[in-house]
């Protein structure tokens, strides 16, 4: 229930960016280098607020599993160096007293912020309440007041009160009044429920949910925002823009799922250009492992940007002997393709601060079964860019009419499945004699009219441990390589693997456990397993500093009696 990080209270170090900005514990392998992790555990509502960008997340301040949530406060300048606060909101009030879950922000008039966040009463019961900054002068934003309506908005008129949780970011109509969304599931279907209010205090529910879908069950964390049709800015989330599509994304069945739209505010009305998994639609921000993401805008840059939620991959067990769990993704701006049809996420511009020694080469031919090593940086963590070009397009294999399922075809056609064209990529975390390797690789077809691109991440091969799931992922990407490069960009931090191909119009990131392939002991390679040459016209590989995450204080663990 929205983002996520169980970290283990006791002994865990900070990034400091030092001389040594690979090392990381020995027996913390796995610990990224320049994604964030907070000194203790789990994740909600970003916003950015006079210079300081916040980040609010769930958090057990006692172990490395679910449990005693309270919100956790950090702040950045930057989006990739961070600051640890104090605790911002704890269980312990009839409303919340088991437990502040997730939420999103909101400014009011004036400027002012504000959090509608989901509390477990007394009876355990889903509601929905508020919370106000005490002091609007500091722009840390240290201290937070819950209000004394709470809760604002309670399942009642056969809401279940199980299934009643997330609310929003909220936005203001044209007839003044606020409104938000809060994730539902009724007989089933997933909802997304509408309320409205004047002052911020006082909600109604709508008779009529803003959408809903039989093919899904409970939404989880919804998100609701307007994308421009056809600016490289964001727009801010109460926008009447009429030059703007509107995204409205669930998370449910482990993935994030969007849908987009044409939103009338004065009714209230969303119709949908496809709905949820209709005709074989699947749009998601990310084919892999990444779950209860939220977006924000950010005013200072004009941006959305876009986190999500990276779950552990290996078991509980693993989870609490090494004493934290989940992490967050890299953040993401997002925007609407030329197209209109899709989303485009990128890596933030900030991240390119951490690139320290390169390395690159052009015009390489890669042979048919060939492996070309990439050395010369920390392979680790590092950041990759790397394109490809084709020829000889007429001898793809024929696509069966019948795989519509990319994960499912990965799975049948992994990287040591040889064709004509494919499977080439990089291989990435990889032992010295491959052993150990995560594959992020592209296969083209032919069909009848066109040519159909696939992207997978295949982690079949990338530990030699028993224990950590190994699922292999994969998306088609709406790539005509006749006309263009197929290009690829992998952000690798020891135990996670972001890859945004088409130049972010699909997405797979994965959790890697390797027992071989790790600190130094990791290799790079780009690689051909088809029987035609490809050509990689550029590569450039960065080695990747550690970021700062230091608190400001000692953290104090809140009153859970």
């Amino acid at each position: 229930i929205g983002f996520w990080l169980l970290l283990l209270g006791n002994g865990v170090q900070s990034h400091r960016q030092d001389k040594k900005h690979q090392s990381l514990p020995r027996d913390q392998p796995y610990r990224t280098g320049y994604h964030f992790q907070p000194p203790k555990n789990w994740m909600n509502g970003p916003m950015y607020y006079k210079g300081v960008y916040h980040l609010f997340y769930q958090y057990n301040p006692y172990a490395a599993v679910w449990g005693n949530i309270t919100w956790a406060h950090s702040i950045s300048y930057d989006l990739v160096n961070w600051i640890n606060l104090d605790i911002a909101l704890s269980p312990g009030d009839p409303f919340d007293i088991n437990g502040c879950w997730s939420g999103s922000t909101t400014f009011l008039s004036g400027e002012k912020p504000v959090i509608l966040y989901t509390g477990s009463d007394t009876m355990n019961r889903q509601v929905q309440n508020l919370a106000e900054p005490k002091n609007l002068s500091d722009p840390l934003l240290r201290e937070w007041v819950k209000s004394s309506h709470n809760p604002l908005m309670s399942p009642v008129d056969g809401i279940d009160p199980k299934n009643f949780r997330d609310p929003t970011t909220a936005w203001q109509g044209p007839d003044g009044l606020w409104r938000v969304l809060v994730g539902n599931e009724m007989d089933g279907h997933g909802r997304a429920l509408l309320y409205r209010s004047q002052d911020f205090i006082t909600w109604s529910q709508s008779k009529e949910p803003i959408h809903s879908s039989t093919r899904t069950g409970m939404w989880e964390c919804p998100d609701f925002y307007p994308v421009s049709i056809d600016g490289k800015n964001g727009v801010e989330t109460s926008s009447l823009d009429k030059f703007t599509k509107q995204v409205l994304k669930a998370s449910f069945d482990n993935s994030d799922h969007y849908v987009l739209g044409n939103y009338t505010a004065v009714t209230d009305n969303f119709l949908v250009d496809t709905d949820f998994l209709d005709n074989g639609s699947d749009l998601r921000y990310d084919y892999g492992n990444f779950y209860a993401s939220k977006t924000f805008f950010d005013s200072g840059k004009k941006r959305r940007i876009l986190w999500g939620w990276i779950l552990e991959s290996d078991n509980t067990t693993d989870d609490v002997k090494k004493g934290w769990s989940g992490l967050q993704s890299i953040p993401r701006t997002i925007l609407l393709s030329k197209t209109g049809k899709q989303l485009i996420q990128w890596p933030l511009k900030e991240i390119e601060k951490q690139r320290i020694i390169k390395v690159s080469f052009e015009n390489k031919e890669l042979k048919g079964g060939s492996v070309l090593e990439v050395s010369g940086i920390t392979a680790s963590q590092a950041d990759v860019e790397v394109s490809f070009s084709l020829s000889n397009l007429k001898e793809a294999e024929l696509m069966d009419p019948s795989l519509v399922d990319p994960k499912l075809l990965c799975s049948q056609k992994t990287a040591s499945v040889r064709s004509n064209v494919g499977p080439f990529g990089i291989l990435v975390l990889a032992s010295k004699d491959l052993t150990e390797q995560t594959a992020i690789f592209f296969r083209v077809f032919r069909s009848k009219d066109n040519y159909v691109v696939l992207m997978c991440s295949d982690q079949s091969r990338s530990s030699v441990e028993e224990g950590p799931q190994k699922t292999i992922y994969g998306a088609f990407i709406d790539i005509d390589p006749l006309n263009e490069k197929i290009s690829l960009r992998s952000l690798i931090d020891h135990s996670i693997v972001e890859s945004f191909g088409g130049e972010g119009r699909a997405c797979i990131t994965a959790r890697v456990y390797p027992k071989l392939a790790i600190d130094n002991q990791a290799y790079l390679y780009a690689f051909n397993n088809g029987t035609l040459d490809v050509n990689i016209p550029t590569l450039n590989a960065w080695s990747m500093k550690n970021a700062q995450i230091v608190s400001s204080t000692k953290r104090r663990k809140p009153n859970l009696n």
